[in-house]
């Protein structure tokens, strides 16, 4: 379906891509993956004609459609959204806009009709002629109702563009589809509706994402950025992390016998075959995983940083208790009187359709911002610290990341240079990288240090405003991980499927009514139909 040649890609004397050969074929959905700086977007953007590698070349099978997810945001604002969304299929809305074009003609000729006529042969072999309500259709599922149809890109919330363009590039059934962080802006819900479209597609699809969930529900396959190559693993993210993790650990036990080792990895691939997705290619995966052999599964050059949260000391069972609690913002209420009692353990999941909720409330109790109305109050043997969405104003200095860190020293060792160094290196930040400053910090290595920053604090109250931003799929998963161990009280939002699902006890979503409050897990909050329900009407402007 698409061939990928004897690639090679060089930037100065760095190589990104050395002689690689891979194959992606019709059925599969292959989730690239890699660290940070390995070459993803470069990747797609390779196979996508957009940049041109060193050496090597691409080979699309003849007759077969590329569709690939815009990044540029701004890149239709001409057009209206329904027009946007056909011109996804380049070759249909060709025909159509010279159809178009002739009937305009004040002087149509027999040459014209005849035109004309054969392009009619065409667009109904596309399925043209129902272009229009397919289009509307993909809208309508990914949250652009009806109303915003005609609304020209340019008046579209930034939001809901991202939803016209993935619109776009699922329009018209590509034969493969090509997208980088496509999970990025949308809500659960949109999240889950592609993810169920995508697990049933018979077409080829190629997707980076962060979104460990996302991947583990759509991928047949991880393609594995590392050592300058890439290679094709069968299964999904999860299986792919714990095989590698597997496999390193093997590689260290030097005494465990060959058929020893063999042993364990068919059982875990065996375990694995048995828990695979319950999507269309769910059968396929599982015969995919059965074949594999051991030498298949390879340990991962992958580094991933200590994140370890440690209490202080243990809090009291009175956490926090919010009264009455209500904010509007231009016009808008983002939530009214909200009541909430935090009790010692609960990890919860703050949620709401409208993000400028949810950070208000972090804002709010942290007393960094003032409510219209209502209290809160911290529990007495309560110690929080904050990962704020905005981060801006902690780097906005010239110190050196060692310097950075002791600002939140305790004692006397930790403001030892040994000692900070130590704790820089755990979250990857090792030798000359520790004697950088912020400001010249990407966004990834400023959420670290701002973890760097909470764990020194050691408090036995976690607060994070989408804690998975600019981070890479090593440092979510460590992070991730940690969390599920934490013994304190933690207060989180994200749009990570797998953080909400796996670390929250608690949900609490604000709401312009008010506030749902219930102790479920995330994904069984989402499907009681009771409480789907109730959210509607909590959210519904009547």
């Amino acid at each position: 379906m698409l061939t990928v040649s004897n690639l090679s890609v060089q930037f100065g004397k760095r190589v990104l891509f050395d002689d690689v050969n891979i194959t992606f074929t019709q059925g599969n959905c292959y989730g690239i993956i890699g660290a940070n700086g390995a070459g993803k977007s470069t990747f797609l953007k390779i196979l996508s004609g957009k940049t041109e590698p060193t050496s090597g070349h691409i080979q699309l099978e003849p007759g077969k459609r590329m569709s690939v997810l815009e990044q540029d945001h701004y890149a239709y604002d001409e057009y209206p959204v329904l027009e946007t969304v056909i011109r996804g299929n380049k070759p249909l809305f060709a025909i159509k806009k010279e159809m178009e074009d002739i009937y305009a003609k004040e002087d149509f000729s027999d040459a014209d009709g005849e035109r004309v006529g054969e392009l009619q042969v065409q667009f109904e072999e596309m399925n043209g002629w129902n272009a229009d309500s397919s289009a509307a259709a993909l809208l309508s599922n990914l949250g652009i109702h009806e109303e915003f149809h005609y609304t020209p890109m340019a008046d579209m919330d930034g939001k809901l563009k991202v939803r016209v363009l993935l619109a776009q590039a699922l329009f018209g059934n590509p034969d493969v589809l090509i997208m980088d962080e496509p999970t990025n802006d949308l809500d659960f819900e949109t999240i889950s509706w592609l993810e169920h479209f995508l697990a049933n597609y018979d077409n080829t699809v190629i997707v980076v994402s962060h979104d460990r969930h996302f991947l583990d529900s759509v991928c047949t396959h991880i393609s594995d950025i590392d050592f300058g190559k890439i290679s094709h693993y069968s299964g999904n993210y999860t299986f792919w992390y714990e095989s590698s993790q597997l496999a390193a650990r093997q590689r260290a036990q030097q005494n465990k016998k060959a058929e020893d080792k063999a042993k364990e990895l068919q059982e875990f691939i065996q375990r694995f075959s048995a828990n695979v997705a319950k999507s269309k290619q769910a059968t396929s995966r599982k015969k995919m995983l059965e074949k594999l052999k051991v030498e298949d599964i390879k340990p991962s050059s992958r580094r991933y940083p200590a994140i370890i949260f440690e209490q202080e000391r243990d809090a009291g069972d009175q956490i926090l208790n919010v009264e009455g609690l209500s904010v509007t913002i231009e016009g808008d209420t983002l939530f009214r009187n909200v009541d909430i009692n935090l009790a010692k353990g609960d990890k919860v999941a703050v949620i709401s359709r409208d993000s400028r909720a949810t950070t208000a409330f972090y804002e709010i109790v942290n007393g960094k911002q003032k409510a219209d109305s209502g209290k809160y109050q911290w529990g007495i043997t309560t110690s929080q610290s904050y990962l704020p969405l905005d981060n801006a104003e902690y780097f906005d200095n010239d110190l050196t990341l060692v310097d950075w860190l002791r600002q939140w020293s305790k004692t006397e060792e930790e403001r030892e240079e040994v000692f900070v160094r130590g704790f820089l290196g755990k979250m990857l930040f090792s030798g000359e990288e520790a004697l950088k400053t912020g400001r010249v910090l990407s966004g990834g290595e400023k959420v670290r240090c701002m973890l760097s920053r909470m764990m020194m604090l050691r408090a036995n109250v976690l607060m994070l405003d989408e804690p998975t931003n600019h981070l890479d799929l090593e440092s979510i998963t460590a992070f991730n991980n940690t969390l599920k161990n934490f013994k304190g009280t933690i207060l989180l939002t994200t749009h990570d499927h797998e953080f909400a699902q796996t670390v929250a006890n608690r949900i609490i979503e604000l709401t312009p009514k008010g506030v749902i409050d219930r102790y479920l897990t995330f994904d069984d909050y989402m499907r009681d139909p009771a409480i789907r329900e109730q959210r509607e009407k909590m959210y519904n402007k009547g």
